[in-house]
């Protein structure tokens, strides 16, 4: 579906494989989609074990490219190049620098000099377009749409709720018992405020007349907004900041007043301002720049100090620690306080996305489940307005407004999930393409900064594609979570945590297959379970911490007073207690817990890359187990016949192969499980065709690499004069 707009012979592209120093020879094309490179020799062992439907092993989307730097070695000459920029020298190399951290080099010494020109001012030209409708999103999705409908095939029914309805919010309300709670809709077109979604969740003791009247004293007018009810009454709310300073208490005191009438016991709510406890999106900007230069050029040694402080100097981790602690206080107030809690930020669209998602993940088990997080997703960040058109800077118009909150978000669900293994339905795997997804411009999810927004373009979209009113948006212009676009049924398999213990979990009891239920025998075998179990994965760097030492090291950090806080008494009876896997989660929050996502930030490092090694060896064999405990289950259910009790399989209909759940399956007895030869600690992504820092054939690094260090940093590197 993507036009050729300039392409390229006899380039070489510099891998990182010890046995192939000459690189791969090939054909470089730009589309107004991505940019492809096509080698000349396609073997089977430059193939990727994640086949995306959409994008090949050599492919990268315009989206995803940071920056476009040209060399030409022999004048000694550089240029980083933006939209309809000329370039006074042929280059002899061209540097792509990726926003998922791949830093891509292509030689031109054999390629014509002026098609190599031309090729090099497209692929700057086209990743920086100059308005939102001239992403390949519009165009694709135009296309698939009209083509299912000549071909007769319907779109399947979304199992992940979207929130831009009032019905999706009802049942989160019956789901989460929020009886004192309503339904509203007085943002119906965008009348009171142009950031939050058209239906929002509201105390039951506020009129519409009162809303109306109290928007204009909030930033955007953003009324206070619903997000989650404990099972003891208390309320997550969020809530931008008072902007009108003459009916400022006045309002304030009556929005509490609403919220504390809407708690069982009436209790006062507990307000978190986010702006004065956390770290800005400026800081997080910053602390991601100097970690994107420690994993793309920095030499790698992990072993060295210098290296691993380096790490701890960016302040990532650091950062990555106090939004997961500040989370975990303010479960506090919910759970042991039994206290509504209201998280305030100025603009509430970035800090307050981060925590109130993250609070409901320790909560809410629900939200440990794949539909479940896509769901939270959904609710607290794309609804709520997070500026992810802004934030991604998809247009490349405005550094400043950028910021990496969402991977943030990903990095503290991964220390989660790095602790309590089997807590999670999804896996580190699926956290990495959803990040990777936000760099793929054909889904509607991380287009736009807000619902709004997202209407206004796709009812422009609409109509320019004449599709017919009242279609729903879903179906023309899905989000992300339509995952069928990208990958294939097997594939998706890789998403599914083999460890993973909840509600849908099977077990055998007297020779029957039953759902599982949730007994504290059973939890608390899994309380046993080590904190450096990755996935099911027991990792080796990390010693096992005694759970119940969590409560010293927190008296010691927060107070010297010898008597315990209420706060640090929760925390220590928590951790005194085996962890319900299906109920409440809480991290271990000391600095030396803050564990480095490695699958993330260093799958394109070819000197951490370990053949047949890391934790997706432990990953193949329980895979492998649980694939084979299911299929038994399978022959069981066909010995005994059904009944009531029994649980099917999760899928139905087509080959049975087809059906397991598991990536890797189950040998037979008679030919024995040998780790594939694709399996490496970046599994399933691969590191080959990315830039070595070893030295390799062609411009020495150093020669080009000054410049880079400069846009790694906090500063903008600005173009050369040629």
């Amino acid at each position: 579906m993507s036009i050729v707009v300039n392409e390229v012979n006899f380039v070489r592209k510099c891998i990182s494989t010890e046995n192939n120093q000459e690189g791969l020879w090939g054909k470089l094309i730009c589309t107004n989609f991505k940019v492809s490179f096509i080698p000349q020799d396609t073997s089977p062992k430059q193939k990727s074990t994640l086949s995306h439907l959409l994008l090949g092993e050599h492919d990268i989307p315009l989206t995803c490219l940071e920056q476009v730097v040209t060399v030409n070695d022999t004048k000694g000459k550089k240029k980083v190049l933006g939209s309809n920029q000329k370039l006074k020298f042929n280059p002899t190399e061209l540097i792509l620098y990726c926003k998922d951290l791949r830093m891509i080099r292509f030689c031109f010494e054999e390629a014509g000099p002026e098609s190599a020109r031309k090729v090099c001012l497209a692929i700057a030209h086209y990743s920086h377009p100059a308005d939102l409708q001239l992403l390949f999103g519009f165009e694709y999705q135009g296309r698939r749409y009209h083509e299912s409908k000549v071909n007769g095939s319907t779109p399947r029914g979304l199992q992940t709720p979207i929130f831009d309805r009032s019905s999706d919010w009802d049942r989160e309300i019956k789901r989460t018992n929020a009886s004192e709670w309503r339904v509203c809709s007085i943002n119906q077109s965008y009348t009171v405020s142009s950031s939050l979604p058209e239906h929002i969740v509201v105390p039951s003791s506020l009129t519409d007349q009162d809303l109306m009247q109290y928007a204009s004293s909030f930033t955007d007018r953003r009324i206070p907004m619903w997000c989650w009810s404990h099972s003891n009454g208390s309320a997550l709310v969020r809530m931008a900041s008072l902007t009108d300073p003459l009916q400022l208490k006045k309002t304030e005191q009556k929005i509490f007043a609403a919220i504390t009438k809407s708690h069982p016991q009436r209790n006062e709510p507990f307000r978190s301002d986010l702006d004065k406890s956390l770290p800005s999106i400026l800081d997080i900007q910053s602390a991601f720049v100097k970690l994107r230069q420690i994993c793309i050029l920095d030499p790698f040694e992990e072993s060295e100090e210098r290296w691993l402080s380096t790490i701890e100097n960016s302040r990532w981790l650091e950062y990555v620690r106090a939004f997961l602690k500040h989370s975990a206080e303010m479960v506090y107030h919910l759970e042991g306080g039994n206290s509504s809690v209201i998280l305030q930020e100025e603009e509430d669209r970035d800090l307050n996305c981060v925590v109130s998602a993250l609070m409901q993940l320790m909560l809410d088990p629900r939200y440990r489940s794949l539909i479940g997080f896509q769901s939270l997703v959904q609710k607290e960040w794309v609804m709520a307005g997070h500026r992810f058109l802004d934030r991604c800077n998809h247009l490349k118009k405005n550094d400043k407004e950028e910021s990496p909150l969402f991977l943030l978000f990903l990095d503290c669900v991964w220390q989660i999930m790095n602790q309590y293994p089997a807590a999670f339905e999804f896996t580190e795997t699926y956290l990495t393409v959803l990040s990777d997804s936000m760099w793929i411009p054909l889904f509607s999810t991380f287009l736009f900064s807000s619902s709004k927004q997202r209407a206004q373009h796709l009812m422009d979209f609409a109509k320019h594609k004449a599709i017919p009113q009242g279609e729903d948006q879903v179906v023309y212009f899905p989000p992300v979570w339509e995952w069928s676009q990208q990958f294939s049924t097997k594939d998706q398999t890789l998403f599914n945590n083999p460890m993973y213990v909840g509600k849908g979990a099977a077990c055998v009891q007297n020779g029957e297959v039953k759902t599982f239920k949730r007994k504290k025998a059973y939890s608390s075998t899994l309380r046993g379970t080590p904190t450096n179990l990755r996935n099911g994965v027991k990792g080796g760097e990390e010693s096992l911490t005694r759970r119940s030492s969590l409560a010293n090291e927190l008296k010691s950090e927060l107070t010297p007073v010898k008597d315990l806080s209420p706060s640090e008494r929760f925390f220590k009876d928590w951790f005194s207690r085996p962890a319900d896997l299906q109920g409440l989660l809480i991290p271990l929050l000391m600095p030396s817990h803050m564990a480095f996502w490695k699958l993330f930030f260093l799958r394109w490092v070819p000197e951490a890359c370990i053949s047949k090694g890391g934790p997706v060896t432990t990953y193949h064999k329980l895979s492998q187990l649980v694939d084979e405990i299911e299929i038994l289950q399978s022959q069981l259910r066909q010995y005994k016949g059904t009944s009531p009790g029994n649980t099917p399989l999760t899928s139905s209909g087509g080959n049975p192969t087809d059906q397991r759940r598991m990536y890797f399956q189950a040998s037979s007895p008679d030919d024995p499980s040998t780790p594939p030869e694709c399996l490496t600690s970046s599994f399933p992504f691969t590191p080959t065709g990315n830039l070595s820092r070893r030295t390799v054939q062609g411009t020495p690094i150093s020669k080009f690499l000054n410049g880079a260090r400069i846009w790694l940093s906090t500063e903008t590197l600005a173009n050369d004069t040629v």
